[in-house]
């Protein structure tokens, strides 16, 4: 998704939790599992990210101008006014 959007490559890692949790792991300086990295900025390390966070990060990567933030949710609509 995220890389037909983007000029950008996208690697997926998964391990079992396990091998997250090794001395040889904590030697390579990667960020605890579930973690999204962006070349070498740790975006988000041991929880959930919001797509936006992930975005910002991708745009400062290619050094593009930040994107607007876009409202969501039902209510936010409803009551926006």
């Amino acid at each position: 998704m995220l890389d037909e959007k983007y000029a950008v490559k996208i690697e997926t890692i998964s391990k079992p939790n396990a091998e997250y949790l090794t001395d040889e792991y904590f030697e390579l300086d990667l960020p605890v599992a579930p973690a999204v990295m962006v070349s070498d900025e740790i975006v988000v390390e041991g929880s959930d990210v919001a797509q936006y966070e992930i975005e910002a990060a991708i745009f400062r990567h290619l050094n593009l101008p930040l994107p607007a933030k876009r409202e969501k949710g039902f209510l936010k609509k409803i009551f926006k006014g």
